[in-house]
């Protein structure tokens, strides 16, 4: 099943505190960026991120799911509603993400 893009649009208002969040689609889904790190993503209409340590540590209870057949597990955002919280979230998050690669011309 794929996401919706109401959902979609509803994360990136959630994530509205933060500058510089971007998405791309992917096959249904919707990859979401902060300061052009991956974050996490939109997977069947459920927000998860990468399983940081940090967002571990801010989300103790999180379940971990798997995005799609075959990837490796996530975190599940049960506080979608909470700004404030998504905010620390990624901003907790965003030192122990990896850097990006550059893309070879």
């Amino acid at each position: 099943m794929a996401s919706s893009k109401e959902y979609l649009e509803f994360i990136l208002e959630q994530l509205s505190n933060l500058d510089d969040i971007t998405y791309r689609p992917m096959m249904g889904e919707y990859i979401i960026y902060y300061k052009r790190k991956i974050v996490g993503g939109i997977y069947d209409d459920r927000f998860l991120v990468k399983p940081t340590k940090s967002a571990t540590a801010i989300m103790p209870n999180a379940s971990m799911e798997t995005p799609y057949k075959g990837a490796k597990e996530m975190l599940l955002v049960d506080e979608v509603d909470n700004k404030d919280f998504l905010a620390e979230l990624f901003n907790a998050m965003y030192d122990e993400l990896p850097i990006p690669k550059e893309k070879k011309k």
